[in-house]
């Protein structure tokens, strides 16, 4: 029996042995060295196979009728919408004069709102083409043959009982690493060898988060990436997007101050660098906010500052405005363009509808985290050109250069109600129509 006992305990020291070996040899050195061994890039492939395989079973198996229909639906949405603007649509209605057929034209437009308006569906999950094994997107697809049935169950096994695992100790090694790296570090006295070893850690550790997710990252234009002194704003998504642009340099970081898991991921980085974080009362103070980034570009050595000007995730589809206070303080701004690819998981985050574990769970046992991230040429603001005009400008190229498309509302409105000013430049917008062609003073009504 002890035989037996030295026997298995050999074995599983063995095991162990070699475990350690791997994930030193294929995860550790790479993430401290940042190489990549071409693990994601093949297990991608794989997946993409997989997937196009799943469509044309899923296109065998359905009627052409309903796969149209499907089709159709997810690219107009559930109406089809006239863009013709409010300025050719009412005056065309009756040139010169107040019409009252003008009523039809915001009561459709309220109409359409209600069925679907454009800013609700910008904070709920984008919109697949074609199912992704996936048991979140799925429609009762996996009936259509008993092989896609086979290969979706597989794919379940394959996440939960392989990949979850898996990534949940690579994450929690990565927020130990970063713990006790950053306390380490945080002794040292200030100066460049306590400045590099911050940013190495800080790397590292972003890198290997990227990794817990099967993490494929393509970065594009690396010579245009933000400079010390600078102001880096990029769309947002999720909090990926942090982990993401910090695996391949260093930030100083704009935000609330949070408690939980996330506190404590903020505490460990404020030990070591410098960052601009504020309590949910100071953030309501915008000229402090402004004061504080303002301090902290005028010091040309400190990392650059990454600010997420819309202030919310947005799902992955679309641009929406950019709060003005970060184009301001002056500086350059070098804008930051990410898009996620939604086939091999959703990267977007309701933080309305689902808690922090719930959305990093849903990441955990999703397919891979896939993006492109664009660094784009540094703007800065040409005379006599308002912060909102700028904003609106950069806004564009970053949405532009990603493939989204842009929105003129406020982020705010996935908690708020819309404010009173929206309904008022409306108001304003077809009164000076109405002036313009002449009807008031003359007592035109058609």
């Amino acid at each position: 029996m002890e035989e037996n006992r030295e026997g298995h305990g050999l074995a599983e020291g063995k095991i162990l042995s070699i475990w350690m070996i791997l994930f030193v040899a294929l995860v550790l050195l790479p993430s401290i060295f940042r190489v990549s061994l071409g693990i994601s890039h093949f297990y991608v492939k794989i997946v993409i196979k997989m997937l196009e395989w799943a469509t044309l079973q899923i296109e065998e198996g359905v009627k052409k009728q309903k796969v149209m229909a499907l089709e159709n639906l997810i690219s107009t949405g559930i109406i089809q919408r006239d863009e013709t603007p409010m300025e050719k649509e009412v005056v065309g209605h009756c040139q010169g004069c107040f019409s009252l057929a003008d009523v039809m034209y915001f009561s459709k437009k309220g109409c359409e709102a209600v069925a679907e308006d454009q800013v609700t569906r910008r904070f709920s999950s984008e919109e697949l083409l074609s199912w992704n094994l996936l048991s979140r997107t799925n429609a009762n697809l996996h009936h259509v043959s008993w092989k896609l049935a086979a290969v979706w169950v597989t794919g379940i096994l394959i996440r939960y009982c392989l990949l979850l695992p898996f990534r949940i100790c690579l994450s929690v090694f990565s927020i130990l690493l970063l713990v006790l790296a950053t306390t380490v570090v945080g002794q040292f006295p200030n100066g460049r060898v306590k400045g590099w070893l911050s940013n190495q850690v800080q790397m590292i550790c972003a890198t290997l988060g990227v990794r817990c997710l099967s993490g494929l990252v393509n970065f594009h234009n690396r010579e245009n990436k933000p400079q010390e002194g600078g102001i880096c704003v990029a769309n947002h998504t999720s909090p990926l997007d942090v982990l993401i642009l910090a695996s391949d340099g260093c930030y100083s970081l704009v935000g609330q101050v949070h408690g939980g898991l996330m506190g404590l991921i903020q505490k460990s980085c404020m030990q070591t660098s410098q960052h601009v974080l504020f309590e949910r009362s100071e953030m309501k103070d915008r000229h402090l906010v402004r004061k504080k980034i303002r301090e902290h570009i005028a010091d040309k050595a400190k990392l650059p500052i990454l600010i997420f000007p819309e202030g919310t995730c947005i799902n992955n589809t679309s641009v929406m405005m950019f709060k003005k206070g970060s184009f301001e303080v002056g500086g350059t701004i070098h804008p930051v363009a990410i898009k996620y690819d939604p086939r091999f998981g959703d990267a977007f985050w309701n933080s309305t509808k689902h808690s922090m574990m719930t959305y990093a769970f849903n990441v955990l046992t999703s397919w891979a985290i896939v993006c492109n991230v664009w660094y784009l040429p540094p703007m800065v603001k040409e005379e006599e050109e308002d912060a909102v005009h700028f904003a609106d400008r950069v806004k564009a190229v970053i949405a532009a250069r990603a493939g989204m498309s842009v929105l003129p509302w406020d982020g705010g409105l996935k908690r708020k109600k819309a404010k009173e000013s929206f309904k008022e430049e409306q108001q304003k917008k077809y009164c000076q129509i109405v002036i313009e062609n002449g009807s008031v003073g003359n007592g035109n009504v058609c």
